[in-house]
């Protein structure tokens, strides 16, 4: 594993008993629905990506960041993860100002759906972000339109296979062209029974092409339109794995964060 992944605790189990990371709420609004995403305010109980009891503002967020970071001395990255697409909210990066201009040693990672990286990867930049997560449940737009619902881009929105091969196209293209910049990419896949589950090696061995460094391959957490496909087994799960282990640098401790989660990843 490169020497850049040792210091981001999604990115490398190694560190998770050693750096913290803090998840600020503040991007409210997704320019994708997903089949399996529901983004309304939920309870502290709960568990699951883009669950979070409320949405900050940039100021909020600061405070929120001083606070945690007063009390606990292992939180090193600062990640925006949701509730909704970070690089689809002004939000995000009038946080990572706010944060970058109290505390200049602070790393930023995002996690986002793909849409409007190509578009972006050289803002992030700019911001100093080292680390992308990107959601890529499909290489192909036949299986990604049984998975989004629409696709909002540049004010226009797209239904069906149109939304399908959008997605596709931008969320490759984004993956390219971060790592082209040196950002480290590490790609999202939720595995869900009937829909994607035959097509995780593909993912597997495009993203490795586009320059993505690691891959997290997560059961579906049944939600939303979702809500009556089984979660995949364990066995399921350890097999899609270890096929996709052959191909590329696997992370298999992920907890499938909420997007206010502090402290260490344990």
């Amino acid at each position: 594993m490169e020497s850049r992944l040792f210091g981001h605790p999604c990115f490398n189990k190694d560190v998770i008993y050693k750096i913290g990371r803090i998840h600020l709420p503040v991007a409210k609004s997704c320019n994708i629905k997903c089949n399996y995403c529901d983004r309304n305010i939920s309870c502290i109980n709960d568990h699951h990506p883009g669950a979070c009891s409320k949405v900050l503002t940039p100021q909020e967020a600061l405070l929120r960041y001083k606070d945690i970071t007063s009390k606990d001395q292992t939180i090193k990255i600062v990640g925006i993860s949701g509730p909704g697409d970070p690089l689809f909210n002004q939000e995000t990066f009038e946080t990572f100002e706010l944060i970058r201009n109290y505390d200049a040693q602070a790393e930023f990672c995002i996690s986002t759906n793909g849409l409007l990286l190509e578009d972006l990867a050289e803002v992030l930049l700019n911001y100093n972000v080292k680390y992308v997560t990107v959601t890529v449940n499909a290489v192909d737009s036949n299986i990604a339109q049984n998975i989004y619902e629409f696709a909002m881009y540049n004010e226009l929105l797209y239904f069906g296979k149109d939304a399908a091969d959008l997605i596709v196209h931008k969320q490759q293209y984004g993956i390219y062209k971060a790592s082209e910049f040196g950002l480290v990419v590490k790609v999202n896949t939720v595995l869900i029974p009937g829909i994607n589950s035959h097509h995780i090696e593909k993912i597997a061995s495009r993203v490795k092409e586009l320059g993505a460094k690691v891959m997290n391959i997560m059961p579906l957490i049944p939600y939303a339109k979702f809500s009556d496909i089984e979660k995949p087994s364990c066995s399921v799960l350890a097999q899609v794995r270890e096929k996709c282990s052959k191909i590329i640098q696997l992370v298999t401790h992920c907890r499938q964060c909420r997007s206010d989660e502090a402290g260490l990843l344990v």
